[in-house]
């Protein structure tokens, strides 16, 4: 299939923004230099009047082309940077060096076009908070699972049970290939559309989504909680923490701590007594 291709240039701190915004508007992949981010999106999908609503937010023009079908992968791959958390957490691709003991844990992702690397800030933020929790015999939930990495490491950190589930068939697919790659033998994943099907309770739910689907499915968050446990949202920008700050308190969770990187939070909330 072809795909159109949205160049445009911007300061390096909206790229993480901007990756966030597209992501949500069918945009399936990404290629980031240091003054330009090219944005590709089937031509079936290609919305122009939604596109100049989103960059008008930001006052950025862009410039579009047709292409040919082309390897999507390669041109990921192409771009994908290995991610330090401190000396805790790295995550990295097959075809980098393996990182030894620069970091306690090593996570490997075969990379797939549809998550680019524009979200290593949001990643970032949570397993920082993810670092400081005790998992050990822990049930996890992971809520927008993506490629899988939050469930994978909430088991290398001692969870009895890591579940995740996304609502996308490719991420699905590719979280599936990674908890094989890292040997994860009690991370499950599967298709779904939200958390309303799912039963808990669990420990703690895990949450790197964006700000609408945060807010839609807060109930059902602390439905999957137990009393005390522990939720972990990312993908909030940072004027949107005191939105999801009213949602998770309305809801019965109680605010403990946060971790922020460029533009993006982690929160970490208690779930209270019902």
């Amino acid at each position: 299939m072809s795909h159109i291709a949205i160049t445009i240039s911007l300061p390096e701190e909206l790229k993480d923004i901007l990756i966030a915004q597209l992501a949500d508007a069918s945009y399936e992949g990404f290629e980031e230099t240091h003054e330009q981010l090219v944005a590709y999106i089937p031509v079936d999908k290609f919305d122009e009047q939604a596109l100049q609503a989103v960059l008008a937010q930001h006052t950025l023009n862009y410039t579009k082309e047709t292409i040919a079908n082309t390897n999507w992968n390669a041109v990921w791959e192409s771009n994908f940077e290995p991610v330090l958390v401190d000396d805790f957490c790295g995550i990295r691709a097959d075809f980098h060096a393996p990182m030894g003991q620069q970091v306690q844990h090593e996570i490997v992702i075969t990379p797939k076009m549809s998550f680019g690397t524009g979200h290593h800030a949001t990643t970032f933020s949570m397993i920082r908070l993810m670092r400081d929790i005790s998992f050990t015999g822990k049930t996890v939930f992971d809520f927008g699972t993506g490629t899988g990495i939050p469930a994978i490491l909430a088991e290398r950190l001692g969870a009895e049970r890591a579940d995740g589930i996304d609502n996308d068939e490719w991420a699905v697919n590719n979280a599936i290939e990674n908890v094989a790659t890292n040997g994860s033998t009690r991370v499950k994943v599967w298709q779904a559309d939200s958390p309303e099907g799912v039963t808990g309770p669990y420990d703690i739910v895990l949450a790197n989504i964006n700000r609408n689907i945060l807010l839609r499915f807060m109930k059902d968050m602390r439905r999957l909680l137990q009393t005390d446990g522990l939720l972990i949202l990312s993908g909030i920008l940072t004027e949107d923490e005191p939105v999801i700050t009213d949602a998770a308190v309305a809801n019965g969770f109680s605010f403990e701590r946060k971790a922020q990187k460029e533009n993006w939070l982690a929160m970490q909330f208690k779930a209270k007594n019902n």
